[in-house]
Parts: structure tokens; sequence; C-alpha cells
């Protein structure tokens, strides 16, 4: 998996905890509204709504563990989660300051300061990956009969604690180094003058993934390097007479943030939204709506930010760019405000009556620019580089947030029940109880059985399957069409399911049995023509090493003994799925024939080494744009077959093929085969 797509899915696990962030955002900001000036202090109910939120805000960093543990982990269970907290607990417990002074027997005051941060996203990001990979790793390892109680789901948590210990001093000695780092930069650009004051939100805003812009803010708000910028704005007046503030300039690393947060992220919500495929955008609308109002009404804006900054992350370059624009400007012009909590609509209010704001109202003004600003860019940007922010992703094709939406897939242009399928699948393979393992390659459900004996083939094919393959008396293959991840993912969440009975009659169809394949027919116009997606070797698909391929049970084609390391769409059409480990796809062509590129038998085993994504599932490619990139070396030496299979898996809907390529062939030159009409 590329680097882009694995920060994509990190950033669909953070769409877990981020989804509580508007909940915290909305009680906080009611809470000020009630006691603008006590915070609490004043109103016993004002402090019931800011305490319930920032019960959330201040624990975003252990929830950011536990979320991303459970979002990236690979079947969504909650031992997963667990994992995380627990992960997160020792390494925070073992990098606080009073263990470090216990660890390396220093007095607690001699302790960095940098160990009272350890408690921020980064390490909750982090810790959430680690976790997610041992669990999926280790989740299933059984140990000796004597130790069977800690095997499987149970063995995780172990193993991350002990791992932890590992991070944790780790950190101890770069951590410091890191933070010292930060605020020493700080020190040097506070010297800029509003220039800095640009270059301090630029970096605020880039540093918010991992949680370092505290370091930043320690500089700029909390007197590390004397400018204590939110504490003398709040004192005013009394500031003022303590020659501690100056008016026009205390402020000016934080009038800035207002056309941002109230104004521009707003905008990339609509954006974000206006961009979202016609079925999602309903869904879409509740989140970008419930994050404006967050980022205006109370200037919270991780909700939002969140949802775009992992899976496009030059979306939040872009953010960050213009936050430091700016605060720049306004740091230049004199348009001064500040916030005790953030920058939104209720520090603005605020702000307004402290004698050191200096025409905080040219703000609104600015920020309305920037509304407009971002909604251009972002739209701009999303539509031409087809950026898979929320709502974009093909229906059927991928999992948003928690990876639980398994009512709706696609198999080959039929829209079904998941969930029913999953269950009809388990009773046809014995029930639950015959089914041991459940894995799934891009067409075909892989399972593991107690008796392969007991798989009622003819049920499996009424449901819609094209094909069944008995690999040994615990390994069988179901064929079922660009669905089977989809329910695979449903089958790993179905409860206990009997075995069907022999004739298969409690199960109804849900799908219409797989016609036979077409005959050639020769007199037939060409629909469309395939060039070869790999420069190679042309192999017959009947001497394919892998018998789902070799009966034609997943579709009829042609296949390649690649010799390039360049795949390429063998046609115009729409990438519709890149299957998780990147050595297979899917392309619906313009004129509805759908293509599955199989890089390789067996490869699905190698977790993705090997392969590189070079376009996202959605995409629109011609014939001879490059999909994936081969390490060859490796996989020749790896895989167990690396002959390639390029098959239409909806050959059924067509008059046949007429194979037109033998012996080598080059990648987006040569002609595979043409696809007739009937």
């Amino acid at each position: 998996m590329s680097i882009l797509g694995y920060l994509q899915k990190v950033g669909r696990a953070l769409m877990v905890p981020v989804a509580t962030l508007p909940a915290a955002a909305i009680l906080m900001g009611v809470g000020y509204w009630i006691d603008p000036v006590g915070w609490g202090g004043d109103s016993a109910l004002a402090a019931f709504f800011i305490k319930s939120g920032s019960a959330i805000i201040d624990n975003m960093s252990v929830l950011f563990a536990i979320g991303v543990a459970y979002g990236m982990s690979k079947d969504k269970d909650g031992a997963a989660a667990l994992t995380g907290f627990v992960g997160f607990l020792v390494l925070t417990t073992l990098c606080s300051p009073a263990a470090v002074s216990m660890i390396q027997k220093i007095p607690l005051d001699q302790v960095p300061a940098a160990f009272g941060k350890i408690n921020n996203q980064f390490v909750g990001i982090l810790v959430g990956i680690i976790s997610a990979e041992l669990y999926n790793r280790f989740s299933s390892v059984e140990l000796p009969k004597a130790l069977s109680f800690f095997s499987g789901r149970r063995l995780v948590p172990i193993l991350t604690s002990f791992l932890m210990i590992l991070v944790a001093f780790i950190l101890m000695y770069i951590w410091p180094v890191i933070f010292d780092g930060l605020v020493s930069f700080g020190e040097q650009i506070q010297k800029l003058g509003s220039v800095g004051a640009g270059v301090y939100a630029f970096f605020n805003r880039l540093l918010i993934p991992v949680g370092l812009h505290h370091a930043l803010n320690s500089v700029f708000w909390f007197d590390v390097a004397g400018i204590n910028d939110i504490p003398n704005f709040l004192g005013g007046a009394q500031s003022i007479a303590a020659g501690k503030a100056t008016v026009g300039i205390t402020g000016m690393y934080q009038a800035g943030f207002f056309p941002i947060m109230m104004f521009g992220l707003p905008g990339a919500a609509l954006a974000i939204y206006h961009c979202a495929r016609p079925e999602n955008k309903a869904k879409v609308l509740g989140i970008m709506m419930a994050g404006a109002f967050a980022a205006f009404f109370t200037g919270i804006t991780e909700p939002l930010e969140f949802s775009f900054m992992f899976v496009a992350p030059v979306l939040y370059v872009i953010h960050a760019v213009l936050t430091g624009i700016s605060v720049f400007i306004a740091a230049t012009m004199h348009w001064i405000a500040g916030f005790g909590f953030s920058a939104g609509l209720v520090d603005m209010v605020l702000s307004s009556r402290n004698p050191l704001a200096v025409s905080w109202y040219m703000l609104i003004p600015q920020g309305l620019v920037f509304f407009v600003i971002y909604y251009t860019v972002f739209r701009f940007t999303i539509t031409k580089f087809n950026l898979m922010t929320p709502g974009r992703e093909l229906s059927g094709a991928g999992e948003e947030g928690d990876g639980q939406d398994v009512n709706v897939a696609t198999s080959n242009g039929k829209d079904i029940d998941a969930a029913l399928m999953a269950r009809q699948y388990i009773g046809a393979v014995g029930g639950s109880a015959n089914l041991t393992g459940i894995d799934a390659c891009i067409t075909r459900l892989r399972l593991t059985v107690k008796d392969s004996s007991l798989v009622n083939e003819s049920l499996a094919k009424r449901l819609g399957a094209s094909g069944v393959i008995r690999l040994s008396k615990t390994s069988v293959q179901i064929i079922v069409g660009f669905a089977a991840e989809k329910i695979a993912n449903a089958m790993r969440t179905t409860g206990d399911v009997p075995a069907a009975p022999a004739n298969g009659n409690s199960a109804p169809a849900a799908a219409p049995a797989a016609k036979p394949q077409a005959t050639p027919n020769a007199s037939a116009a060409v629909k469309v023509s395939l060039v070869s997606p790999i420069t190679g070797d042309v192999v017959a698909l009947e001497d394919v090493p892998d018998e789902a391929f070799a009966s034609k049970a997943v579709g009829d084609g042609v296949a390649v003994r690649p010799t390039g390391k360049t795949v390429v769409s063998p046609a115009n059409g729409t990438v519709v799925k890149i299957f998780n480990t990147n050595h297979a796809f899917c392309l619906e062509t313009d004129e509805g024939a759908e293509i599955v590129v199989h890089m390789g038998i067996d490869t699905v085993a190698l977790n993705g080494q090997g392969f590189k994504r070079l376009v996202e599932e959605g995409a629109t490619v011609k014939a001879g744009d490059p999909v994936l990139e081969l390490d060859l070396d490796y996989l020749n030496a790896n895989a167990r077959s690396m002959i390639s299979p390029v098959v239409v898996s909806n050959i059924d809907d067509f008059g046949g093929l007429a194979i037109a390529a033998s012996g080598k062939v080059v990648a987006g030159e040569s002609k595979l085969y043409d696809i007739k009409g009937k």
C-alpha cells in the first residue's frame, strides 16, 4: 500500500473518534453562551455544559488511540479498541513526568517540560496505528494448550503492553528534542513581526495532525518566550496598565484565526458537500453542517479538519497556507481580536469588549472573502484531482469511517443485501459451526472450513455464485463478483447461522443463477477492444495455475506473465475497485464491461508487498494510464506465480471474446482481445 493509501486508511479510521467532537463543540458553545464572562463560574448550568464538552475535548488523544485501533482493525472488533486503550495507558504513564523522574533518577522539577505534553493527539494516533497492526497480525494466533486462554484476541493487549515499553523508552530520548526544537523555532519566527505571525499560523495548522502545535502555542500564547498573547488579552486594561500589553500588537498571533474558523472552514465544508456523490449527500450534509456550526460558533475545527486532513492531505496543506495568509493580513492591518478558548463567534463577541481589540469588526469582511476563497479552491482541487473527500467513495467499493456500512454492495452491476447474502453463504458452507476463517480476494470469498464436503455448491450457485472451488478438505473459494469483500465483512459480523438443508430450500435466492457464458459470435460487432495491461508473455487462461481462473468461473479472458513493472488500464473506464493489498483492480469500461486485472496467483497473501497503487478507486482512466507499479524482483521471488489473468467478469452480458494476442505483448499498446456485442 502506498503512503497516501495508508494515510487515507488512517483518515477513515479517525472518523470514528472525530464523530464525537461536534457534540463536544455544541455542549461547550452553549455553556459559553450562557455564561460568557465567568465560563461556568457564575452559572451552574453553564458549568454543566462546559464540563460535559471538555470531557471529550480534554481526552481527545485517548479517543484517537481507541478509535484508530478500532477503525484500522481488520474485523472492527472491540478487542482492537481495548488494545488501543491499554497501549495508550502504558505509554503515557511511562512517559509522564513522575515516571520519567523515577526511571531516570532525576528530581521531578528537572524533568523536561516536554513530558508534561506527552498526552497529545500524536501519541494517540501512534498508539492506535501500532495497536491495529498488532491486532491484525496476531489476533488469530493460537498458543499451546497450556496457554490457550491467552490465544487470539486476548494475546494482543499483552503484546501491545510490552511493545509500548520499547516505544516509551525511545520517546524518553526523542520527545524532548522534538518539543524543544519546536519551541526554539517559535522563538526565531517571533522576531519576524507580522510575517512571523503568518509563519506561526501556518505551522500551527500543519502540526495539528500530530498534536505538536501545542509546543508552538506555548511560545506565542503562554509566556515561554515572553509573548504571553492570550493572558495579556484576557487581562485587558490591567495588562495595559502594567505595561505587559501593547494596543495593536498584543493579539496579532490570534486575530487572523477568526476569518478561518468562522468563515473559511465552513466554506470548505460547503465545497466538500457539493463534491459528494448524489447518493451520499444526505449523510455528508449532516457531518459538514455539524462541523461548520462548531467551527463558526465555538472555533472548534477538529470535526472538519480531521474529515479531510488524512484522506486528502493536499487540502490540509492548502488550509494551512490560507491560515498563515489570514493571520499575516490581520497582523499587518492591525485588525486585532483575541480569544480565551478558540476563534469562534463566542470569543469574537467577548473580544469586542476588550480595550486591546482594534478594528476587530474588519475580521468579518475578511472572513467573508476567505469563505469564497476556501469554497472555490477546495471545490476546484477536489474535482480536478478527484480527491476522495467524505461522500466521494463509490457505493459498495469502500469504507467510510467505521467500516460497518455493509447493507448494500454491488456485484457485477446488481445491488444486493450484503448482510442477507452473508447469512445465506454461511448456511451454504455448512453453517457457522463449519466455518473457521473468512477472507476475500477481489471477486471471491476465500473460506477456511472444517470439512469442505459440507459445502452446498448448488445452493451457492443459486445465490449467484459463478463457481465453487474446493482447494482442499479445509479450504474453499466461492466466486461472487466484486461484492466479495463486502460479503466477507458482513460474514465476520454475522451471528450464529445453522447449516442450510441439503436441498437448500430454507435460503431463498437473492440473485438469479449465473447464466452460461456466451460462446463467441464471430459475426457480432466489436463492443470494446482491450490492450494488454502489462508487458510480458501471453498465457492461455486454461493454463493459469488457479482453478477459479482456469475454469473461467471468474470470467473469460487471457493471462500475461509480466516482464514489465507498470500495470496500465486496458481500456477507457472507471477504476471501481482496487483491492486493499493492491494486487488486483476492477475496471468498468465505458461500454459496461467489467474487467478484472489480477496480478499473480495468491498474491493477496503478500499483504501488499511488491505492489504500489498509482490511482485511487473512482478514478477515470484512459487505456494505457498507469494503475499499479510492481516490484517484479520481489514478486517473482515470493509469489506462487506471477501469471496474471485479465478477464471479463460479466461476459454473459456480451457476445463473447475474440483473442487477438499471442507471444509477447507491450503494456498499453498490444491488443489483447475484443469483446463482442450480442
